[in-house]
């Protein structure tokens, strides 16, 4: 089939977060199956346009403060699989930021990303691709699905069957009613039952929801949270009224880049018939953070430092967890807040704790490789990545039973990891003390690592689910 794929990031082009890792594995991954795939994003700043070549054609959107226009460029990624970036020079290529900057979200937005949900579709007249699946992710593409029930009727793009993934249900994209105006949408579209409007704004993601044929989420438990009260962001009402058309779905994780057998950035490769080079991976990372070595079990954390991770539960457990002899190396950036947090308990335990701010792919790599326990106390977790590379790193994580996190990870005493169900520092705490234990019993600590490592979350499994749900689609 041929399958459209419009992101508003795309690894490894651009990317902030588990958006970009999807749009750049899951295509990849349909193609390997046999289906055709565009995949449509803009091209940013950061985005060399040397990299790509010119496919001949451009855009037109007409908007009513203007027309908006650019060349549609491209990088072939696979026989089946290509790329198309929307170059505007004005929307995307002089921007910093994929979103906003330092000074906060960029104010026209609204307008940004109108852009590209039109426009992809536009890019997919241009080139006469006419797809079976319009596939589209967050609020950024949700404007597309209104466009492709209203604006294109006369189209041979028409008789595409929609899908949108819900990759974080917090994020919707909520604007003004005076947007309305400034993208030219009409204003029976302003309704609550079957449009835009939201509690008197515009939200892009409640309007893909609205007006998508299939809604997909990045986890089967988290498919079930968002349709709660507590998790649903408002949107749970709309969500319930939708449930036969809600699918979860788990991301996978790049099984090429994540494989402790052929890693090159570990100083030594190990795989589940043969642990050793686990070891060798642990006192490098001791060495390379400085901390003294010895027998004491390590905990590692790479995460964005923000309020769902639950970084301010992990700062609130850790002084008490590091009176034994325990070691804790932590990645990330993100609010200043737990920036602080962190670097204050390295300064309060130097010999115990080493703190790594910003985005170090090695140093990731290296502490899902070398620290024997992952910790995940998210507040609430869509899919979660880490928690897959720790198992087949033979790393056992220690997650908050929420989301992604309870499935993929299994507790108890022929688990894979360890969970914790409540929000609150005694849960976490008591969790890494059962770890303390686990670790303290090497065979059945070996039991829990090679459990882990033989689970397989590779992009071909999702793909083939979202291949049975698009074959669905068409038959209807």
């Amino acid at each position: 089939m041929k399958i459209l794929f419009i992101a508003s990031e795309v690894a490894p082009f651009s990317k902030t977060g588990g958006l970009g890792d999807v749009a750049g594995a899951l295509p990849a991954a349909l193609a390997a199956l046999g289906h055709e795939i565009k995949v449509v994003t803009p091209r940013y700043g950061d985005v060399k346009t040397g990299e790509l070549v010119s496919t001949g054609h451009s855009l037109h959107v007409r908007f009513p403060f203007g027309e908006e226009g650019g060349p549609i460029l491209a990088a072939r990624i696979s026989e089946r699989h290509e790329v198309l970036f929307l170059e505007n020079e004005h929307f995307f290529g002089s921007r910093r930021g994929l979103y906003g900057d330092t000074f906060g979200e960029f104010g026209d937005n609204h307008r940004r990303f109108a852009y590209l949900s039109v426009g992809a579709l536009q890019a997919a007249q241009r080139l006469q691709f006419i797809p079976d699946i319009v596939h589209l992710n967050d609020w950024q593409t949700g404007l597309a699905a209104v466009a492709l029930r209203r604006g294109f009727q006369a189209s041979p793009l028409s008789r595409a069957r929609s899908v949108m993934t819900i990759h974080n249900l917090a994020y919707q994209g909520q604007f003004g009613k005076d947007i309305m105006g400034d993208l030219g949408l009409p204003w029976d579209l302003f309704t609550s039952h079957d449009g835009v409007e939201f509690y008197d704004t515009v939200n892009f993601l409640k309007s893909g929801i609205t007006f998508v044929d299939a809604i997909t989420t990045v986890s089967p438990t988290y498919a079930r949270e968002i349709q709660t009260p507590e998790l649903g962001n408002n949107l749970d009402g709309l969500l319930r009224a939708r449930h036969g058309r809600l699918t979860g779905i788990l991301n996978g994780i790049d099984a090429q880049e994540w494989n402790p057998a052929g890693d090159p950035i570990l100083p030594a490769r190990y795989s589940a018939e043969d642990l050793s080079g686990k070891a060798v991976c642990k006192r490098e990372l001791l060495k390379r953070a400085g901390l003294p070595e010895g027998d004491a079990p390590v905990f590692g954390v790479v995460t964005r430092l923000a309020y769902q991770k639950g970084v301010d539960l992990l700062l609130e457990v850790m002084p008490t967890a590091l009176q034994a002899d325990v070691r804790f190396v932590a990645v990330g950036s993100g609010e200043g807040r737990y920036e602080d947090g962190l670097r204050a308990l390295q300064a309060r335990f130097p010999k115990q704790v080493a703190v790594y701010l910003g985005f170090d792919r090695e140093m990731s790599h290296l502490v899902e490789a070398g620290a024997d326990f992952f910790l995940m106390p998210s507040r609430y977790e869509p899919c979660g990545l880490n928690q897959m590379y720790s198992l087949r790193y033979g790393t056992v994580p220690i997650v908050r039973a929420t989301g992604g996190l309870v499935d993929t990870v299994t507790g108890g005493m022929d688990g894979t990891g360890i969970l914790f169900e409540a929000f609150h520092p005694a849960a976490l705490l008591a969790a890494m003390r059962r770890a303390l234990a686990l670790y303290a019993d090497p065979g059945r600590l070996e039991g829990f690592r090679l459990r882990g490592m033989q689970r397989d979350f590779s992009w071909t499994v999702s793909a083939r689910r979202y291949e049975s749900l698009f074959t669905s689609l068409l038959k209807e």
